[in-house]
């Protein structure tokens, strides 16, 4: 294997400016990620989230946003599983998008809480069958004997609900209420640009960080 040390890439594309970026973080960060889907990126939708157990270790996993307005930004997932578990201990969390063709990234930070219950009923209605039958099939993060054990038990959840499974009351939505942005734009020499919002009092402070 060639070594990974001498992989090397120019940053070349574009440029991030104070004066060019948006006054709204969330502005901005829906610019940038309607230009990744328009773009045809794969997977534009796809971010990291990192939680914190109890033991202070933390962990990361990617989901799929689901939602982004004035309150925040929603996914959905089982609430028993790890980040579920961590979520419930330490209620804050750190998302990271990264469009690799854009060569952009873009960090939000926050407080998570729970959607409410009708609104995770709403999206949970709107899923292919097979993705709510999944919900409950999936003990996620549990350790399991085989992929027989999910097997089975999609079996076993398609035949009991048929064609219309309820939301299982361990699997809804989270929402993170940002308190700070950060968007990174690759640049020459490794010079990158990198604006951080942060939420102070009332308002939005925008402000230059170092690469």
């Amino acid at each position: 294997m060639d070594s990974i040390a001498d992989l090397r890439k120019s940053y070349e594309r574009a440029e991030l400016d104070e004066s060019a970026s948006l006054d709204d973080p969330r502005a901005q960060f829906e610019l940038w990620l309607q230009q990744a889907i328009s773009g045809e990126l794969p997977e534009p939708n796809a971010m990291t989230v990192a939680t914190v157990g109890a033991d202070g270790r933390p962990s990361t996993r990617v989901v799929l946003i689901k939602g982004c307005d004035a309150r925040g930004i929603v996914w959905f997932t089982n609430y028993q599983s790890r980040k579920g578990r961590e979520l419930a201990a330490h209620p804050f969390a750190a998302l990271q998008f990264h469009w690799v063709e854009l060569e952009r990234v873009v960090r939000i930070e926050g407080r998570v809480e729970p959607v409410d219950a009708a609104e995770s009923d709403a999206y949970f209605k709107s899923r292919p069958l097979d993705s709510r039958i999944g919900a409950w099939a999936s003990p996620q993060s549990e350790v399991i004997s085989s992929r027989g054990v999910l097997v089975a038990n999609a079996a076993k959840f398609g035949a009991k609900f048929l064609l219309n499974p309820p939301r299982p009351p361990h699997w809804g939505g989270y929402r993170l209420l940002p308190d700070r942005w950060e968007f990174w734009q690759g640049r020459k020499s490794r010079l990158h640009d990198r604006l951080q919002y942060r939420w102070q009092e009332s308002a939005w402070v925008r402000e230059r960080l170092a690469p």
